[in-house]
């Protein structure tokens, strides 16, 4: 699929959207709208290898699941992050998130998703309208957290529960 670029004004520093974005149990905050299911891959969810996995709500398809690692970390100009989806993890994808300064102090925020299917059967659910109207959506609640703190959707979480004794594992 041809890729899919939104873009948004956000008035804070390049900074403190960057320390946002790249911690991806952020990201269920404002992309809930259209995937659910949220789980980290690792504990540390910040940064270069942070991973997450998550189900895209989209009429017909019969393998929704992504899993999505942060590739490159550029503070505070550009976030990659890679993964995988659909049937056997075939399809290829990719977001990119770059943060430019804008007028007095904002950032832009430009959005960049695109799929790589291997197979013609895989490009079913590559409905390019379909991430188009969802991102410009994200990128909107991605200002409204941001500026005023309002919007917010949950977290992402560690899958499995409890990985320290300290948390509340039975295990000692």
């Amino acid at each position: 699929m041809d890729p899919v670029t939104q873009s948004v004004l956000v008035t804070k520093p390049a900074v403190e959207v960057f320390a946002y974005l790249a911690d991806v149990a952020n990201h269920p905050e404002f992309l809930d709208h259209f995937a659910s299911e949220w789980h980290l891959t690792r504990e540390d969810s910040y940064g270069l290898g942070a991973g997450i996995r998550y189900r895209v709500h989209q009429r017909g398809n019969r393998f929704p699941w992504v899993d999505q690692t942060v590739m490159d970390c550029e503070p505070p100009r550009r976030l990659v992050l890679a993964g995988r989806g659909g049937k056997y993890n075939r399809v290829r994808t990719l977001t990119v998130y770059e943060l430019e300064p804008g007028p007095g102090g904002s950032t832009r925020v430009t959005v960049t998703f695109e799929t790589e299917p291997k197979y013609p059967s895989d490009r079913l659910h590559d409905r390019r309208a379909f991430y188009r109207r969802r991102l410009a959506k994200a990128t909107r609640r991605l200002r409204t957290i941001l500026e005023d703190d309002y919007d917010r959707g949950q977290r992402a979480s560690i899958a499995g529960g409890a990985r320290k004794p300290a948390t509340g594992t039975p295990l000692r």
